[in-house]
């Protein structure tokens, strides 16, 4: 059974930084590509960054130079550093493996002073 469990969201002031983690348990993670998507309120659900299974990342150009996406494969562990956070990256955060078609509860981050 696939399942991906994030943490670390919650809120921070504009400016902060954030870490979120994602856990995977279920499937070959260090051969598995993950994702990070976000879904903010009343907004189509967005892809933030992937990273593959030899490292490569991909990011969208909205938090390019701000969030970088990283693994530990010995640990099953998918994780997001957020920097310089802006209101604008409000959103509910999700884990996401494609080939698995599976997707974590998510976390909620909220950028506000």
């Amino acid at each position: 059974q696939v399942q991906l469990v994030e943490s670390g969201g919650g809120l921070v002031q504009p400016g902060g930084s954030l870490r979120l983690s994602c856990v995977a348990s279920g499937i070959i993670f260090s051969r598995s590509a993950m994702d990070w998507y976000r879904q903010a309120p009343g907004k189509e659900r967005e892809l933030v960054a992937r990273i593959s299974s030899t490292g490569t990342k991909v990011y969208a150009e909205s938090v390019k130079g701000r969030f970088t996406i990283f693994r530990d494969n010995a640990k099953s562990t998918m994780y997001l550093q957020m920097n310089s956070l802006k209101p604008e990256d409000t959103a509910v955060y999700y884990c996401h493996q494609m080939g698995y078609r599976a997707w974590g509860q998510g976390t909620q981050v909220t950028v506000s002073s």
